[in-house]
């Protein structure tokens, strides 16, 4: 029996790509200074402490969950629906890309 797949995690049985590929979305490395915040943010505050302490994770661990964007069609510019603690956090620690995934959303989306 052949138990090359075995002991070597969830990333031998299947393809990167397709650990990758999220509803027909790609996690990627994206230019922080190319996503603008959502202009619907529905929280109102956030603790600058608990954005240090985020910031102080994303050092030592980096991102561990993307951020979402979409591109505006009509602006070409992108633009955060998901994320707003980990963007901010991101940026005060001095990073320079974040894990993104991009997609298409629909009007509510972008406001919640």
């Amino acid at each position: 029996m052949n138990e090359q797949g075995l002991g070597r995690g969830l990333a031998a049985l299947i393809n990167s790509n397709e650990m990758e590929n999220t509803n027909n979305s790609f996690v990627e490395n994206f230019d922080i200074n190319n996503i603008q915040p959502n202009p619907y943010q529905p929280r109102m505050h956030i603790d600058p402490e608990e954005l240090i302490e985020i910031a102080d994770s994303i050092r030592e661990h980096g991102v561990i969950q993307p951020l979402i964007i979409t591109k505006d069609k009509n602006s070409n510019q992108y633009f955060l629906i998901a994320g707003e603690r980990r963007l901010r956090a991101s940026q005060l620690a001095g990073m320079k890309t974040v894990p993104v995934l991009l997609k298409d959303s629909s009007p509510q989306e972008k406001r919640s």
